[in-house]
């Protein structure tokens, strides 16, 4: 007889009211429980997670690594489904994991995402496949990475599947979005590399935007999704450029 293993769905959350009840309402044909871990809301994220019957907490926000991790104390069962607010998992998705809780047979579960910038799904590039790790069992990994750049990491020895389906995200609505979301990332980015002695350069402000440039549009065929293929790239080489320039200020005692 095959054994159920219950799921946790853990979400974490600053201000996502435009996103949250979509993303509960994916998933709760299988989670056997959805937890919230916010940041301290000011809109009515929490109201729309209360009323669909998550579990909530909240706590101060100190990088998406350290958040990450700590909803994972907070989640009742080992085995979880990690998302953000602005994600869900498609129809395939959720089949396969259906099927995964009636028969756990791996540490953990990645499942490719894909991205719709701007109302058009983007389907080359950096952006896609966007293989993600987010199906495990938490007592087998930890999230690591260099914030904001989170990834879940499992112990060396671990056994680990690719399913099919994809996680739906929606990243920005509007292109002003994701200029404000870049240089939000690049000083997040730059003092994670500070604190890590990592080093800026002249030469690695100059070219490495335009390595990242040629990479993600020309050599990952970014060019095929189009103008939004062409603003996205234009767009990550902008937050490469912002990166290397405060961490240089950083390094010569200013402030960003």
């Amino acid at each position: 007889m095959k054994k159920y293993t219950p799921l946790s769905v853990v979400i974490i959350t600053f201000n996502e009211e435009r996103n949250i009840q979509k993303c509960i309402e994916a998933v709760q044909l299988i989670a056997d429980e959805i937890v919230i871990v916010d940041s301290y809301s000011t809109d009515n994220t929490l109201s729309i997670a209360s009323a669909m019957g998550a579990t909530i907490y909240q706590n101060k926000f100190e990088g998406h690594i350290e958040q990450k991790n700590f909803a994972i104390t907070k989640a009742k069962y080992p085995h979880i489904l990690s998302l953000d607010a602005d994600e869900y998992p498609d129809q395939e998705f959720l089949e396969a994991i259906q099927k995964i809780k009636q028969n756990w047979d791996a540490d953990g579960y990645s499942v490719n995402r894909l991205n719709n910038y701007c109302g058009k799904w983007i389907k080359h590039g950096a952006w896609y496949p966007d293989v993600k790790l987010r199906l495990w069992d938490s007592r087998k990994g930890m999230w690591q990475g260099t914030n904001p750049h989170d990834k879940f990491v499992l112990v060396e020895g671990s056994k680990q599947h690719h399913v099919k389906g994809n996680i739906l995200h929606f990243s920005y609505q509007q292109i002003a979005e994701h200029v404000k979301k870049a240089d939000y990332f690049s000083t997040i980015a730059a003092k994670a590399y500070y604190h890590q002695g990592k080093k800026s350069t002249m030469f690695k402000i100059a070219f490495s935007p335009l390595f990242r440039f040629i990479r993600d549009y020309i050599i990952k065929l970014g060019f095929l999704d189009g103008y939004s293929g062409l603003v996205i790239a234009k767009t990550t080489a902008l937050e490469v450029y912002l990166k290397y320039q405060k961490l240089f200020a950083l390094q010569q005692g200013k402030t960003i």
